[in-house]
């Protein structure tokens, strides 16, 4: 059987944040609306160190990971992503430019400010106990 070729993946982290209220980080961003805090692994870089220099990037808060919800894999676009589970530690809200609002939020307020599917399926299975650790396509 022939194989097919080898894909370069692109790897990315994103993190469902949890404050002292049982409240959940989320940024706008500027193309896809309410979200987790993420974005791409830099080369040399570790995953938990990805998690947290992304939240503190787009939101100014420092996190402390707690764990790991799951794996998604963007199967079209060549991207690996990983979900972790955090809680901030220290640190004041702050938009960046990368994210035009953010902000901590009840479970029920982030389920209608969440406009994207695939967003949104993603908090559900990080809220499920019996979902992870999930390995996903999306």
């Amino acid at each position: 059987m022939k194989r097919l070729s080898i894909a370069k993946h692109k790897l990315a982290v994103a993190t469902m944040v949890w404050n002292h209220k049982k409240q959940i980080l989320l940024v706008k961003s500027y193309k896809r609306g309410w979200e987790f805090p993420g974005g791409y692994v830099d080369q040399g870089e570790s995953l938990k160190m990805a998690a947290k220099r992304e939240v503190k990037e787009e939101t100014g808060i420092n996190i402390k990971v707690t764990g790991i919800y799951g794996i998604e894999q963007d199967v079209e676009g060549s991207t690996v992503i990983v979900i972790f589970s955090g809680k901030a530690v220290s640190g004041e809200l702050a938009s960046s430019d990368e994210s035009q609002d953010v902000g901590y939020f009840s479970i029920s307020q982030a389920k209608k400010m969440i406009t994207s599917d695939i967003f949104r399926e993603r908090m559900m299975r990080c809220l499920n106990k019996k979902e992870y650790p999930f390995v996903n396509e999306i």
